[in-house]
């Protein structure tokens, strides 16, 4: 096998960068962070020809401006030569906006090529786009592109075959004539000698010196002597060097695509449902009706993996047979159909909803209508120190929080993306709506209604709180900035890389939750299991032990117990309050606990004999607003990257659930 080639793609957000991606490296990639920074590192490798390439995925930003870590980390990679070629992603759908990227690019040492991706989209527009006349003005190779389409793979491979052997850099003559009309311009250029800052040219670092970049500026207080970095700061110090220079990028770009793009439509005017979107009034509650609809859509395509956790549940009767007639001990036994079976039929249905959301939101994005949903919410989200995306998170979660971490993939900037998952773990999921109003019903007869708006309170508050504890660690002031976009124009999805997209995620998904799931599920079975088959496991003698302490917050060991099954499924705590109350074993229901299926006959009259209504006011809250379940834990590790980060929300969601559960506990004694 030949050398292996290292190639950095780079393009602003929705230019189909993370498409290219995963078509190139499959399951063959992974995540991370950057060394010292909250901000996401995708890496990855593919082979052709017999030669390997590692493929980097830079952050998605739409300039190489230091206005973010994530601008700052793009530029020092390529700046850096660990890229043997750079593939420079432009939109050819809104190609004068998107190739500012490749302007502001311009003037750094590093070979690349451009790629005019969704082609099919401006063809559908009518535009016309010669790529040979482009690639004339600029000097590398440039093709158009479909990155949903594989028959547009065979043309890229061959451009970047050539791109990585003939080395070649962005002609930059044209571009340096517009800057030369900046007043101040050619004189800093003078004063930056060559190599001034390894892998920028002068020009490149005077442009950056005049639109203040605050990290350019800095090294080059470093690296020149104090003279002539004051002579450096004296020519831009009116600060309206950003302006200029931005409107020669343009021009430049004008004069790159003059003769190159014809279109046979005329421009498309604002469509009857932007105007519904973008609309004041109306534009939240469609996009919150547009959200619902596809989390109600998204059990439609559910419904088969749902179907085949049901099936695998069905083996556990005869596979527990099969192992007892051939005198296998009780404990295999048990751990086989009570652990592994129960875990992968709880996994399987809870898979089925992330497979159906990923499916419908990612048709969503395919079509342009989550680039709309992010916009609406752009400023509210900016509140919360989030962008517009993360609304997306938060609604799914009131069906499943495990899809809104899942969904949360889509947002760019790392310390966004856990502050979104800890976050939408405050939002109550389907299964724990399904309990509050049983619950709140049985103690509270009408006023159960109070109940329920004072947990859609809490919760509101709960992200609140939330988004200023863990927002200063993740989200820096200077960090907090919202989304700047241009609507990309609705156009047909190609199904083909949909469905490769959603069988590769779910995929994906499976196999690392799990590991999580059977974990965590065999660490809770363990501490519950009783070889007598009583209430003699480690979890029960603990909580009988700790009850003094448990009934500060106003749960006996009973309610406890439940509230900790909690943490695994919300579907079964009622189902462990039934049979402890009723003498059933802890271990038993436990495990029913997992799939739902609890035995919850005399339900009310069990807990109106048992529990009074402070209690049942402290389990509610606790219940609703502990860990979400494991599931929705395997998806945060798998989306954060960070077991750390993991740990931290877990732990924090426990605390802060407890202490709800006190002072609904204490205002419940007030009140009754």
């Amino acid at each position: 096998m030949n050398a292996c080639a290292t190639i950095a793609l780079l393009g602003q957000p929705n230019s189909g960068k993370s498409t290219l991606f995963n078509a190139l490296t499959g399951l063959r990639q992974h995540v991370g962070n950057w060394p010292g920074k909250t901000v996401e590192k995708k890496e990855g490798s593919f082979t052709h020809n017999g030669k390997e390439y590692n493929v980097a995925d830079l952050p998605g930003s739409y300039s190489l401006s230091a206005n973010s870590d994530e601008e700052v980390i793009t530029r020092d990679f390529i700046a850096s030569g660990k890229a043997d070629v750079v593939c420079i992603l432009a939109d050819s759908s809104q190609l004068q906006r998107s190739l500012y990227m490749l302007a502001d690019y311009a003037g750094i040492d590093a070979p690349c090529f451009l790629l005019l991706n969704m082609a099919d989209v401006a063809k559908d527009q009518g535009k016309t786009i010669d790529a040979k006349t482009i690639e004339k003005k600029l000097g590398i190779p440039v093709i158009p592109f479909s990155a949903t389409d594989v028959k547009s793979y065979a043309d890229f491979y061959k451009t970047l075959e050539r791109a990585v052997s003939k080395n070649e850099r962005i002609s930059v003559d044209n571009l340096e004539k517009q800057y030369e009309e900046i007043k101040g311009y050619q004189e800093i250029v003078n004063l930056i000698p060559e190599n001034a800052i390894p892998g920028y040219s002068p020009m490149w670092l005077a442009v950056k010196a005049l639109e203040n970049d605050r990290v350019v500026m800095a090294k080059l207080k470093e690296s020149l002597s104090a003279e002539v970095y004051g002579k450096i700061e004296k020519l831009t110090a009116d600060k309206k060097g950003a302006v200029a220079t931005g409107g020669c990028k343009f021009a430049w770009i004008d004069d790159v695509i003059d003769g190159a793009v014809s279109s046979k439509k005329s421009t498309v005017k604002l469509g009857k449902l932007d105007k519904i979107f973008t609309s004041k009034i109306w534009g939240k509650p469609a996009v919150i009706l547009t959200v619902l609809l596809g989390l109600i859509a998204s059990f439609i395509p559910a419904l088969p993996l749902m179907g085949v956790g049901q099936g695998i549940l069905m083996l556990k009767a005869p596979v527990a047979a099969g192992l007892s007639s051939v005198g296998c001990p009780e404990v295999v036994r048990l751990i086989v159909t009570d652990v592994i079976i129960q875990s992968f039929s709880y996994i399987f249905q809870m898979l089925g909803f992330v497979f159906g959301v990923t499916l419908v939101f990612g048709l969503l994005e395919e079509v342009g209508v989550m680039a709309r949903i992010s916009y609406v919410f752009d400023n509210t989200m900016g509140k919360l120190g989030l962008q517009g995306k993360s609304v997306m998170p938060f609604l799914v979660s009131f069906g499943c929080t495990m899809g809104g971490a899942a969904g949360s993939r889509v947002i760019d900037n790392w310390g966004q993306k856990v502050l979104t998952i800890a976050l939408a773990w405050a939002v109550p999921c389907g299964a724990a709506w399904a309990t509050i109003p049983m619950l709140s019903t049985i103690f509270f007869g009408p006023s159960a209604v109070f109940v329920i708006i004072a947990i859609l309170i809490t919760m509101l508050l709960h992200m609140w709180i939330t988004a200023k504890i863990f927002g200063r660690h993740l989200v820096k002031t200077k960090d907090r900035y919202g989304m700047i976009m241009e609507l990309p124009p609705y156009h047909k999805p190609k199904w083909g890389a949909l469905f490769r997209y959603v069988f590769g995620r779910t995929k994906e998904t499976f196999f690392r939750v799990a590991k999580v799931v059977l974990l965590v599920c065999g660490v809770f079975w363990l501490l519950s299991y009783s070889p007598n088959g009583g209430n003699g496991g480690i979890l029960y003698s603990i909580g009988v032990a700790i009850e003094p302490v448990t009934k500060v917050f106003g749960m006996p060991w009973q309610l406890f117990l439940s509230y900790v099954a909690s943490a695994v499924g919300k579907e079964g705590a009622v189902g462990v309050i039934s049979a402890l109350y009723s003498g059933g074993s802890y271990g038993a229901a436990f495990t029913d606990a997992m799939s739902g299926g609890a035995d919850k006959a005399n339900l009310s009259t069990l807990l109106l004999a048992n529990v009074t209504k402070p209690e049942a006011l402290a389990f509610i809250f606790a219940m609703t607003f502990n860990m979400p379940c494991v599931v929705a834990l395997a998806a945060t590790y798998q989306e954060t990257h960070s077991a750390k980060w993991t740990a931290r929300i877990v732990l924090y969601y426990t605390v802060g659930s407890l202490l709800l559960a006190f002072l609904a506990y204490h205002v419940g004694l007030l009140i009754f």
